[in-house]
């Protein structure tokens, strides 16, 4: 797709679609099919499927306690009862190797992920992935890019990876002061690509989570500096709006893949 569109000239006009996918979450079997039609795929991140809250059977954690105790800690962490919900965890992880256990279960999410992404597919981290493990399943055709630019299609798209502080403490959140420096490093490109959006309240708030989930300022003021023509991001799943403009770049959050199995599409 995206080859062979005839000009009024008559001429063959070469055009450019590209697929963003983001927070895939184990879903393996959509993620295989995500390249189709397209001359790339973009992953925001957050391949790892710990806790499915949708669906609390799914994920590592039920996986290793069950799900009757995946219900309670989803009942605590919606509660927003976070001290709780942590000493619930480690009454449950004491006298297991819970390091050992985490990383044994990414990896066997991983082997399946990145053996489905198509060729080529650029992406980074989402808060809950683990960056030291993606150099074992980066296959060929695969570009993990974090702070970095890199150019499709004629146009540059520069990559942010991770998310910023939370009481969730998950794998992959980092200072806000470290989060700023790799926005400064990618500058000015025409296409952002964040795992996390930009600091706007519709962005960031989740309608079923009932809560504000963590946007970056610095994102947002580089947003406003740089103007590109897309930021694009996902980490938030169910955002009270799915794109605004912020002056002249349309901001675009892709949607929760591992519920919808659809890309977003970009062409040009």
């Amino acid at each position: 797709m995206g080859f062979g569109a005839k000009s009024r000239e008559g001429a063959t006009a070469r055009r450019t679609r590209i697929h963003v996918v983001s927070d895939v979450h184990g879903n393996t079997e959509a993620l295989a099919c995500a390249g189709d039609g397209a001359d790339a795929l973009v992953c925001l991140g957050d391949l790892v499927l710990f806790l499915d809250y949708a669906d609390h059977s799914r994920g590592i954690f039920p996986e290793l306690f069950g799900v009757e105790n995946a219900d309670r800690i989803v009942e605590l962490r919606t509660a927003r009862r976070y001290e709780e919900a942590r000493d619930f965890g480690r009454g449950l992880w004491a006298g297991l190797d819970r390091d050992a256990a985490i990383v044994g279960a990414v990896r066997r999410q991983y082997a399946e992920m990145f053996a489905a992404f198509p060729t080529p597919t650029y992406a980074t981290y989402g808060n809950v992935d683990i960056p030291d493990l993606w150099p074992e399943y980066a296959r060929p055709g695969t570009t993990v890019l974090d702070g970095e630019r890199v150019e499709i299609g004629g146009r540059v798209f520069g990559f942010v990876g991770g998310g910023l502080r939370t009481p969730m403490r998950t794998p992959y959140e980092i200072s806000e002061e470290e989060y700023a420096a790799k926005i400064e490093a990618v500058g000015e490109v025409d296409v952002l690509c964040t795992h996390i959006p930009p600091d706007v309240p519709e962005l960031t708030y989740d309608t079923v989570a009932r809560r504000f989930e963590r946007g970056s300022r610095a994102l947002l003021d580089a947003i406003r500096r740089t103007r590109p023509r897309y930021a694009v991001f996902g980490h938030v799943h169910q955002p009270l709006v799915r794109r605004t403009r912020v002056g002249a770049t349309e901001c675009v959050n892709v949607g929760h893949f591992a519920s919808t199995g659809r890309p977003w599409a970009l062409e040009w």
